[in-house]
This record gives C-alpha cells, sequence and structure tokens, in this order.
C-alpha cells in the first residue's frame, strides 16, 4: 500500500480558528477511507497525518492543498511518499 506522510508545522502566525475546519477536514477523508493516521505534535509545534487509497504524489498534493491549514497558510505541510514494510 502506498502511503502519504503529511506534515503540518504550525507558523508564527497560526489561529486556533482553523482547528476546527482541519478536524473537520480530517473527519471527510477518514470517511472517503483516505486517512491511514493523524495525530498532533505533543510540543504544540504542530502534526502530522498520513494519507491512503491516493494514486498518485500528484492526487496527495491536491488533497493537502485542500486542507485548511493549507488554504488560510497557518501551517507549512509537506508530502512525503512513503515507503512501508
Amino acid at each position: 500500500m502506498k502511503l502519504y506522510l503529511v506534515l503540518a508545522m504550525r507558523k508564527p502566525s497560526f489561529d486556533d480558528a482553523v482547528i476546527a475546519p482541519h478536524k473537520a477536514f480530517l473527519d471527510v477523508l477518514s470517511g472517503k477511507d483516505q486517512l491511514h493516521l493523524t495525530g498532533g505534535f505533543s510540543d504544540g509545534t504542530g502534526g502530522a497525518y498520513v494519507l491512503k487509497n491516493v494514486d498518485t504524489l500528484e492526487a496527495a498534493q491536491a488533497i493537502v492543498a485542500s486542507d485548511p491549514l493549507a488554504i488560510h497558510g497557518s501551517s507549512e505541510l509537506s508530502i512525503h511518499e512513503w515507503n512501508t514494510r
């Protein structure tokens, strides 16, 4: 299974108001069976989520571009194709 690790690191201008829309976005991904795992970092600097059932890196990039964290510029998001065993 091909997975995509998305790191979401908070920018200094992070606005807590984006948290609820981001969680709703993750719920939609979960409902589409595209979310494998998600969670925040204990130090409060950001979090990560893992996409599944996404065919290409380009498709993963399109999904991440629709994340409220990206839309509002609250976090720096990076996507990594993840080879698992």
